[in-house]
């Protein structure tokens, strides 16, 4: 049965285990190009079964999702309660070709796009953290919930990578 919506947001909820998801996200670089690192490159092209991501479309999709979040934010900060689409993650490795990505090119652009939401984020007054868009798929979502999602989302996909690298 797959997960629901619901399902879903708890468990990348739960990731951050109390953590800050600024702290979370901040940390995020430094701990992926250390799992990176020298890693074999056929380590990082290797598909754990078909349906799978291998490390190289792991991390092209965390590049993609830093862009989905930049816009999400600059939506919401810029039309505050207006929509925010959804979009099926499958569909985008599909369409962005990421069994053919190179998860050290792949990192590059999640680096640059995690600096610049970074700041903006730091950048925010309080006021600014409680307004919210309409996601598509999981209703009003706030700048701080768009925070916390991504910052487990991260660790979500550390723990994947960390496997795929053993």
């Amino acid at each position: 049965m797959p997960e629901t919506i619901e399902q879903y947001k708890k468990r990348i909820l739960d990731n951050l285990g109390g953590r800050k998801p600024l702290e979370v996200q901040a940390e995020t670089p430094a701990r992926l190009e250390k799992l990176l690192g020298n890693a074999d490159p056929a380590k990082l092209s290797h598909k754990p079964s078909p349906e799978k991501w291998s490390v190289n479309e792991v991390v092209a999709h965390l590049a993609d999702a830093e862009l989905v979040t930049a816009y999400r934010i600059r939506t919401i900060l810029g039309a505050p309660g207006g929509p925010i689409a959804a979009y099926d993650q499958n569909k985008w490795a599909e369409a962005g070709n990421y069994a053919t990505s190179d998860a050290h090119e792949s990192f590059e652009a999640f680096k640059a796009l995690r600096k610049s939401n970074l700041h903006l984020m730091r950048s925010l007054r309080p006021e600014q953290w409680r307004l919210f868009g309409m996601h598509s798929e999981r209703g009003e979502e706030s700048v701080e919930r768009v925070a916390q999602m991504i910052g487990g989302h991260d660790l979500n996909h550390l723990k994947q990578i960390e496997a795929l690298l053993k």
